[in-house]
């Protein structure tokens, strides 16, 4: 008689800085109504005190916010070095809430599925409308939410990813803070072979926001592009990436501060240390360009 697989083992990262505690209750219910084995949760307190929580919901609390990867590597750690106790990480803003109560398990049957899969973007939606956002859908052909794809970035607060992945590439890159973390994993992580689906059928519901509501948005999404280029892209490539999103920045004629707040974030990713450098290899270069986003925009 043959042994049934082991059902693969999911865990659930929410960093917070405490100031929403009925959404945080919200998501944490929405996460314990999964089908399946539980979903082991830890909730990280990013240099604020964890709001109650329910029974059996791990809290770990750092004094200082070390901004979004920083938080969510104290949770991936919080799970044994790299994750290791689980199978698959769980990332979910703690003002979403999972719209589905077979998440968990469509992951579960996702990664068992595909050995090479590293990583799934969840779709967000609307709670009232159901609308999702254009830029919450990552790939460049974004004009159809509904359909889902292999992409080769994802979305850092509705994922979900293979706890392999970080021992293998390491965790999100403390430094950046704030902005573009999710892209340098997914680079690295599809420089080692892994893949990034979208999943229109995993859907975590959030109230529909506009990024630039975050004061050191322009600074740091600039600051962290230049960052992102020296840190992945081969040397030639480096220069083109960077003029191209200069371009587009200047097409979407962002007011006045705006502008100059991203100027000096540009000027800061030259003259800032950046972490590694470890470029991408040419085959995976082509690889992105098959997928549909070659990595100069």
């Amino acid at each position: 008689m043959a042994t049934p697989e082991r059902s693969l083992k999911v865990g659930a990262v929410i960093i917070t800085m405490g100031n929403r505690p009925e959404e945080l209750r919200a998501l944490i219910d929405s996460v314990a109504q999964q089908d399946g084995d539980p979903v082991e949760v830890v909730v990280v307190g990013n240099g604020s005190p964890v709001p109650d929580v329910p029974g059996g919901v791990r809290t770990v609390e750092v004094p200082e916010n070390l901004g979004i990867p920083g938080g969510r590597n104290v949770g991936i750690e919080a799970f044994g070095p790299g994750g290791r106790d689980v199978d698959i990480l769980l990332f979910l803003d703690d003002d979403g809430l999972l719209a589905r109560t077979d998440t968990a398990e469509l992951c579960r049957e996702a990664f068992a599925a595909d050995d090479r899969l590293g990583i799934i973007s969840f779709r967000i939606a609307d709670p009232e409308t159901g609308v999702t956002q254009r830029r919450h859908v990552p790939r460049l052909r974004a004009s159809d939410p509904m359909r889902s794809s292999r992409v080769t970035t994802f979305l850092g607060g509705a994922n979900a990813v293979r706890t392999k992945v970080f021992a293998e590439v390491g965790g999100l890159p403390d430094e950046f803070f704030y902005a573009h973390e999710e892209t340098d994993l997914a680079w690295r992580a599809l420089d080692a072979g892994w893949m990034i689906d979208y999943r229109s059928d995993m859907v975590l519901y959030h109230p529909t926001t506009a990024p630039s509501r975050h004061a050191v948005y322009h600074r740091m999404v600039a600051r962290n592009r230049v960052w992102l280029a020296r840190r992945n892209l081969p040397a030639p490539l480096v220069p083109v990436y960077l003029g191209v999103w200069l371009l587009l920045t200047l097409a979407r004629r962002p007011s006045r501060p705006a502008l100059k707040a991203w100027f000096g974030g540009f000027r800061e990713g030259w003259a800032t240390a950046c972490g590694p450098r470890r470029p991408m290899k040419w085959r995976t270069v082509w690889r992105l360009t098959r997928l549909g986003r070659p990595p100069v925009i």
